[in-house]
C-alpha cells in the first residue's frame, strides 16, 4: 500500500514538473510568435501590399458602380480591418488592456481547474511550502 502512494505522489509530481515544463515554453513561445505576426503586418512590404489590396478593392467598387463616397467609405473599413488586428494583437503582446488581464486571470483559472481535478493542486501548494521553509 505504502508503494502505491508512493509511486502516485511521484507520478503527481511528474505531472506537475511537465506542466510547468509546458507553460514555460508556451509563455516563451507565444509572445514571440506574435511580435513576430506583428512585424510582418506592419513591414515595409506588407503595408506597399495593404495599399496595393486597398487599390484594387477601391477599383472593383467603382467599376461595380458603387458611388465615390461609398466607395471610399468601405475601403476605409477595409484597411481599418487590417490596423485593428495589429493593434489587438500589441496589446496582446505587450501585456496591456483589460482583455490581456482577463485572458491570464482566465488561463490561471483554468490551469488550478485542471489540477484540481487530478488533485494536484494541494499537493503543488505544499510543495511550494515546503521549498520556500528550505
Amino acid at each position: 500500500m505504502a508503494e502505491e502512494k508512493e509511486r502516485k505522489k511521484k507520478e503527481e509530481k511528474e505531472d506537475i514538473e511537465e506542466l510547468r515544463e509546458v507553460l514555460s515554453v508556451v509563455s516563451k513561445e507565444v509572445p514571440a510568435l506574435i511580435k513576430g505576426i506583428i512585424a510582418s503586418v506592419f513591414s515595409e512590404e506588407a503595408g506597399r501590399d495593404m495599399g496595393r489590396a486597398a487599390a484594387a478593392f477601391y477599383k472593383e467598387l467603382k467599376e461595380a458602380g458603387m458611388p465615390n463616397d461609398v466607395a471610399v467609405k468601405m475601403t476605409e473599413g477595409y484597411i481599418s480591418t487590417f490596423t485593428s488586428l495589429g493593434e489587438v494583437m500589441k496589446r496582446a503582446v505587450s501585456g496591456k488592456g483589460e482583455e490581456s488581464k482577463e485572458l491570464e486571470k482566465e488561463i490561471s483559472k483554468r490551469i488550478k481547474e485542471k489540477l484540481a481535478e487530478k488533485g494536484l493542486a494541494e499537493k503543488e501548494e505544499e510543495e511550494e511550502g515546503d521549498e520556500e521553509e528550505d
